[in-house]
């Protein structure tokens, strides 16, 4: 078994070739690429196959397509929401342009699809195309229902729970499914570890709404308390939503949805309905459910304990957890 695959992936990234000319069309995803990142995608597919093979050779190459494809999605999902940053340093959009920033997200998810078209063997390239024009296409869905979400009214917890598992969890999901696929695994095998991937992340989205609320500003990396300032719906707000009583429903609706006069009081009004309501243990309780759904995925998978031990790992190192 291979232990150090981070840096096997990083190297094999420094290696690719997107293209060079016109440079402004190449530069641009040469610059996304090297932001880093946790290149969580890639890594996963390697500890997938590793279950049930020791030669991981030939399955960097299809590794590093889910990464790519994540990065084009980022690229895109930035100029949608004219966000300035990613991982500290400008966008796309904003060191070139926005005209660029689609073009050169759209050689990205071609470049996504040749790493797959030239490196998986012919007897499983339908199906693992198939599966990731369907997880590709599910990400956009996801995409388009967060925007909609944004001007609708009513959004349900259901619709929003469908919504994280088609924007984030689906391309969890994926990865691993890809890695077992190309290690040979059963299809038995394969959809388990898709399913393990896909409460994951349903579990990791709903960790990062409840650390928006409930985290620490020194660790979480970004603006505490920023989804209610923005009146983001998520779980913790369309849960206490339905929940409140008349008066924590007129607490709400005094700040959700207006004008923004003062962002930290309305943070500590929201949170203070949010505590009246117990919505952090309920979050909590939901993250676990997933959690615990995806322990079971991973134990239904037929290979040894050992091989498994890795993915576990890594799934309570994501989420925060000891044991």
């Amino acid at each position: 078994m291979q232990t150090d695959l981070p840096n096997l992936l990083q190297q094999a990234l420094k290696e690719l070739d997107y293209g060079q000319q016109p440079a402004a069309l190449y530069d641009p995803i040469r610059y996304i690429m090297s932001l880093g990142g946790k290149r969580l995608r890639p890594l996963l597919t390697l500890l997938s196959g590793q279950l049930f093979t020791d030669d991981l050779g030939p399955l960097v190459k299809p590794a590093l397509a889910t990464e790519v494809f994540h990065n084009f999605t980022l690229v895109h999902d930035d100029l949608m929401d004219q966000a300035p940053l990613r991982r500290g340093q400008p966008t796309v959009h904003e060191k070139w342009n926005p005209s660029t920033a689609i073009l050169s997200g759209d050689v990205m998810l071609v470049r996504a699809y040749e790493l797959l078209f030239e490196n998986v063997p012919v007897t499983v390239l339908p199906q693992v195309l198939r599966r990731f024009s369907q997880t590709a296409a599910e990400v956009c869905e996801g995409q388009q229902w967060d925007m909609n979400f944004e001007t609708e009214t009513g959004v349900t917890i259901a619709q929003y729970l469908d919504m994280i598992r088609l924007k984030t969890a689906v391309l969890l999901g994926f990865a691993l499914e890809l890695g077992a696929v190309l290690g040979g695994a059963s299809a038995d095998d394969a959809e388990h570890l898709r399913q393990f991937g896909t409460d994951i992340g349903l579990a990791f989205q709903l960790r990062d709404d409840l650390l928006d609320v409930y985290g620490d500003a020194a660790t979480f990396g970004k603006r505490v308390g920023g989804d209610i300032i923005s009146d983001k719906k998520t779980y913790l707000l369309l849960t206490a939503q339905a929940q409140a009583n008349a008066t924590q429903q007129a607490a709400l609706a005094q700040h959700i949805g207006q004008p923004v006069a003062d962002a930290e009081a309305k943070v500590q009004a929201v949170r203070n309905v949010y505590d009246e309501l117990n919505i952090r243990p309920q979050t909590e309780a939901l993250i676990n459910q997933y959690f615990e759904d995806a322990l079971q995925h991973l134990g239904r998978i037929s290979a040894p304990a050992t091989r498994k031990e890795p993915l576990r790992q890594l799934a309570l190192q994501l989420l925060e957890r000891e044991s």
